[in-house]
């Protein structure tokens, strides 16, 4: 008996520490805060005070297009065919149309929110570098920040690698590239064996993350941009809470050194106000009632903003086209653009014309002035 537990024993053992090395180094573990690398073409000019600045920010959903019905949509219950990834040529048309747009709307800067690089799904291309070779050479600088990473997620619906980013293309200078980490989701009250389960996978998925890069600008205060791509799927824990409020302290101490900042990206977090109650009982599930984000709606100023959200004109602002085959045109916001009270917005708008079957986001569009 005793030589039975001790074989018993000393195999459990073995496939702990087995499973223990397949997860730890097919993984990815970013600090919390880390600096990352500056890609450069060429000599790019420095932004001067007092110049007009315009910035794009959109999620382009990995260049996947809108012809897919994915297995994570709200719509996959219902639809006939639900894809694990988009076809080869749904990427290619996608990026020549991400790409047209740019071009359309010449921004001095681009915030993007999943752009894929090394993902069996995408084939395994970096799609920053193939979206580059369809730009003007004057987007000269750009930098990103990995939100997931893994050789290979054991998930039926992954099945390979996985490798996800945040991306920021400039014509401009930037002097400095940081990630700051995002609360991860926990959840509480779990059993044991549940807690356990949900721990691994997090090994696997995504980490969340802001992306923060500095613009020297000359005679003024620098410029620093922050993109980021906050949760889904986070309902049953405080995690958006937690992401705001990591958001909130990154914006409060670049606000305490009297730099000119911009917060961009998607938010998955509905705006205060009546935006809630618009939405179907199905659709209320993914949001609280009252929402995490009202947290930096008192504090800072937002495009759009709970005035916009709430108006008679609120179709015009919405930012999120669901691939569900129940809706048929944008129904919410859940992208944002943030700015310092030092910075003085021109114009801002989202982009919904000859965008709408691009992504499952549009691009949110902002032009301002740099004070002195």
């Amino acid at each position: 008996m005793w030589k039975f537990f001790k074989w018993f024993f000393g195999i459990l053992i073995l496939l702990t520490a087995l499973l223990g090395g397949f997860i730890y180094f097919t993984n990815w573990y970013p600090a919390d805060t880390q600096t990352e690398a500056i890609q450069k073409s060429g000599k790019a000019p420095r932004l001067q005070a007092q110049q007009k600045v315009k910035i794009l920010s959109w999620n382009v959903q990995y260049m996947a297009g809108k012809d897919f019905i994915f297995f994570y949509d709200d719509g996959a219950e219902v639809a006939k065919n639900v894809a694990t990834r988009p076809s080869k040529a749904a990427i290619q048309k996608t990026l020549k149309e991400v790409a047209k747009v740019i071009i359309a709307e010449n921004p001095d800067i681009v915030l993007l929110q999943e752009v894929d690089e090394g993902a069996a799904r995408t084939d395994y291309q970096d799609q920053l570098e193939a979206l580059l070779l369809l730009l003007p050479d004057e987007y000269k600088v750009s930098t990103s920040a990995f939100y997931w990473k893994s050789l290979f997620v054991p998930d039926p619906n992954v099945a390979g690698s996985a490798g996800m980013k945040l991306s920021i293309i400039s014509k401009y200078n930037i002097k400095s590239a940081t990630r700051h980490a995002l609360p991860l989701i926990e959840y509480e009250n779990l059993p044991f064996n549940r807690k356990a389960y949900e721990w691994i996978k997090q090994q696997f998925y995504i980490k969340r993350a802001v992306q923060e890069v500095i613009l020297p600008v000359e005679g003024g205060q620098d410029l620093v941009l922050f993109n980021t791509h906050f949760s889904a799927f986070a309902q049953g824990s405080n995690t958006m809470q937690k992401q705001v409020m990591k958001a909130k302290q990154l914006l409060d101490n670049a606000s305490t050194k009297g730099y000119p900042w911009i917060f961009a990206g998607d938010l998955n977090l509905l705006p205060p106000g009546n935006s809630f109650k618009k939405l179907s009982p199905l659709q209320q599930a993914a949001y609280q009632e009252k929402t995490e984000i009202e947290v930096l709606f008192k504090k800072y100023n937002a495009f759009p903003s709970q005035a916009q959200a709430d108006s008679s004109e609120a179709s015009k602002y919405f930012t999120h086209f669901p691939n569900d085959p129940r809706a048929k045109s944008p129904d919410r916001i859940i992208d944002y653009i943030f700015y310092a009270p030092n910075i003085q917005p021109l114009q801002a708008f989202v982009k919904q014309e000859n965008t709408l079957q691009i992504s499952d986001h549009l691009p949110l569009i902002m032009e301002f002035q740099l004070k002195k």
